[in-house]
């Protein structure tokens, strides 16, 4: 796999920079969604700095057909402020800035459903495009391994401040409403984890820019077949402001499992995966897999009939010995046997679960060396291989679910885990209309390495489509993952990791000194 290169730091930094430096590499080393921190910092002990600004990028939004899209967003700052998040669509072919204003919102602790007009169809530069180096393209060009390049059709960014920013998640629906991705932040490295080719026959690379520079983005793929050598699709140039679409179908062509790491070189990205079995059809969006780790969480497991494929990927070197547990409403066992798999590594496997059929769980991984994962179940979206969940970080603070229907549009419901120590949870509803502030909460009550499944609804009283959910871990709770089911027609169309919407950012202590930066470099 490939490796990021290592960038040159300076040696002379300011106190203020040492603070958003030591503020940026904590949050982004710990949270799913970082964030732009403001202020409370103090010198000299660990202290917590507030979220003061937010962006998230939606690859959906402003296209045309069965991936046509809103932008749904609820925001649960811990008290009243100023605040707004700007919907923007991003510019056919990147730009200087982001497009026009689709919707400001400025209205905290409630459901905002932006929608979203169709985008121009981008043009495609032929004959005179210009190729970067390491065969990448901007434009309409082809990367390494004979991956094509294309500017994509849609696309919008979330730029949120002040309390708009704080608890902050923002989705994507499809035509019908439902919720189909949680939209990213903007990062450096991102892991995908689903079937291949061979279940699902087109697999699309979304990469969104939302900053004033050009990012320089570079894709690695691992398969059952082992890692694509001599096939890296590097030096992809993503434009300021700009979406671009990589089709993998040829890249990945025979595979049955794919683990997909995407990292910059230059600038950041916000990537996005959807796989289909055909063209014409909404297809699923893969959620994005925790990054390698000895200690793993899949949660989100629902209690539906029907197969469990489990896919695990070792992206280094090293054998994995790799210990399976599920943690259900019965308690957790191995489901696996007790004697555990080993894998050879560079390698990625679907694994059955036959035994998990009919079981709400969150699936533990412990494994000798990193590995990251995700599970498929029946059902998805119209042209989906499945319904997946992939590892998942606890929730941390407080996590948010924007977009669950309600009433004939469907149902959603919450698989709660405590894999290790007991955990109590705090749930709490919103509409457009009806705040979360001042309304009655459930509380759940989580068991040491068990599983409880809760139906969630809107706000009693309340007539609506759909509803946002906040979920609280109590103080002193066990790590406490949570997967979103959304069903529809009996069939189990979605799994969200339900991931962590931070208010308040906790800092390392800092010394009133200079020289530790310069040790560091």
């Amino acid at each position: 796999m490939s490796r990021l290169p290592v960038g040159s730091r300076s040696r002379l930094l300011s106190v203020g920079a040492v603070l958003a430096g030591l503020a940026a590499v904590y949050g982004a080393g710990t949270l799913s969604h970082p964030a732009t921190l403001g202020s409370s910092v103090q010198l000299g002990k660990a202290s917590q700095a507030a979220v003061s600004s937010a962006i998230r990028a939606c690859p959906a939004p402003g296209s045309t057909g069965a991936t046509a899209a809103a932008v749904v967003s609820a925001a649960a700052p811990p008290a009243a402020g100023q605040g707004s998040a700007v919907v923007s669509q991003l510019p056919a072919g990147g730009g200087v800035s982001a497009g026009a204003p689709v919707r400001t919102v400025t209205t905290p602790d409630v459901l905002n459903w932006s929608a979203v007009s169709a985008a121009p169809p981008p043009r495609l530069t032929t004959g005179g495009t210009k190729t970067p180096p390491g065969g990448g393209s901007g434009g309409g060009g082809t990367s390494g391994g004979g991956v094509t390049t294309t500017p994509g059709r849609g696309g919008v960014m979330v730029q949120a401040t002040g309390t708009m920013a704080q608890g902050l998640e923002v989705e994507q629906t499809g035509p019908g409403g439902l919720v189909t991705a949680q939209c990213p932040a903007p990062g450096t490295d991102f892991w995908f984890v689903g079937p291949g080719v061979a279940t699902a026959a087109h697999i699309d690379l979304y990469l969104m820019n939302t900053d004033s520079q050009p990012a320089d983005v570079q894709v690695s793929a691992l398969t059952d077949s082992g890692p694509l050598l001599g096939s890296a699709d590097t030096g992809i140039v993503v434009p300021p402001h700009g979406m671009v679409v990589q089709s993998l179908d040829k890249l990945l062509s025979t595979s049955r499992v794919v683990a997909l790491h995407v990292s910059t070189s230059i600038g950041r990205v916000a990537a996005a995966v959807r796989e289909t079995n055909s063209a014409a059809d909404a297809g699923g969006w893969l959620p994005t897999a925790q990054d390698p780790s000895t200690s793993l969480v899949i949660p989100g497991l629902p209690g539906a009939v029907g197969s469990r494929a489990l896919y695990i990927v070792v992206p280094g070197t090293g054998n994995a010995q790799i210990k399976v547990t599920a943690v259900t409403a019965k308690g957790s066992y191995q489901p696996t046997g007790g004697s555990g798999i080993d894998l050879p590594g560079d390698s990625a496997v679907a694994v059955q679960l036959p035994s998990l059929s009919g079981v709400a769980a969150a699936i533990k991984i412990s494994s000798s060396v990193p590995v990251t994962a995700a599970i498929l179940v029946p059902g998805g979206a119209t042209g989906a291989p499945g319904a997946i969940s992939a590892a998942a970080a606890p929730v941390s603070e407080q996590g948010l679910a924007a977009a669950n229907p309600a009433g004939s549009t469907g149902s959603a419901a919450l698989v709660i885990s405590a894999p290790g120590a007991a955990a109590t949870v705090r749930i709490v509803t919103a509409t457009s209309k009806i705040s979360f502030s001042g309304q009655a909460a459930t509380t759940v009550n989580v068991a040491a390495g068990h599983t409880v499944v809760t139906p969630i609804k809107p706000p009693r009283g309340a007539k609506a489509a759909a509803f946002s959910v906040e979920v609280t871990p109590a103080a002193g709770s066990g790590p406490v993952y949570v997967g979103r089911v959304i069903t529809s027609g009996g069939v189990v169309r979605s799994i969200l990791p339900l991931t962590s919407a931070l208010t308040w950012v906790p800092l390392p202590a800092t010394q009133d000194s200079l020289a530790a930066a310069g040790a560091g470099g």
